[in-house]
């Protein structure tokens, strides 16, 4: 009886793709499980995990009512979740929040400029100053929150119980611990 018969089957009953078909999957599930590799990069190595605190500004916020918004847990001590570039990144602490007045611009009679509380009582616009913090890996060139950078510019999305609104990185600063 011959190893191979007419049609490539081994001992005429296996045919030879089959065969090694079969044993590349099985090299693949041994490399996959068996050697999973290392756990982080080199690059990972100088890396640090720090507290970091987020400054946001929010302008423009369209609500009817602000207050409904701070009843509803987007207040100091609460958690909001994050996400950047259209990508959830879990959730930071709120710090602080500070509702910014509306203003507007009046001309003067000598060709100035004066900022003057918005006297209209309609107003469903708000602007916000918050501070948000947590935890970032800080690597050379930034912070980073759940591999996305903090940088000032970065718009980012706060997401709560009845809330869903953009905010804009205007400040990061990494707190060191040292006193």
């Amino acid at each position: 009886m011959a190893i191979l018969d007419s049609q490539g089957r081994l001992f005429g009953k296996i045919n030879l793709l089959d065969l090694g078909a079969v044993l590349v999957i099985v090299l693949v599930l041994i490399g996959i499980f068996l050697y999973p590799g290392t756990s982080g990069s080199v690059a990972q190595v100088n890396e640090s995990t720090k507290p970091v605190e987020v400054d946001l500004v929010v302008r423009g916020l369209n609500i009817k009512d602000p207050e409904q918004l701070f009843t509803n847990g987007f207040t100091k001590g609460g958690k909001t979740n994050i996400v950047i570039r259209n990508q959830p990144h879990g959730n930071l602490e709120i710090k602080s929040i500070q509702e910014l007045p509306r203003t507007i611009l009046v001309a003067q009679p000598d060709g100035s400029l004066k900022e003057y509380t918005d006297p209209r009582p309609n107003q469903y616009s708000t602007d916000m100053l918050l501070t948000l913090k947590g935890k970032a890996t800080i690597r050379p060139d930034g912070p980073v929150i759940s591999n996305s950078k903090i940088k000032i510019g970065n718009p980012i999305e706060l997401e709560g119980f009845n809330y869903n609104f953009n905010a804009t990185v205007i400040d990061v600063r990494i707190i060191d611990g040292k006193v």
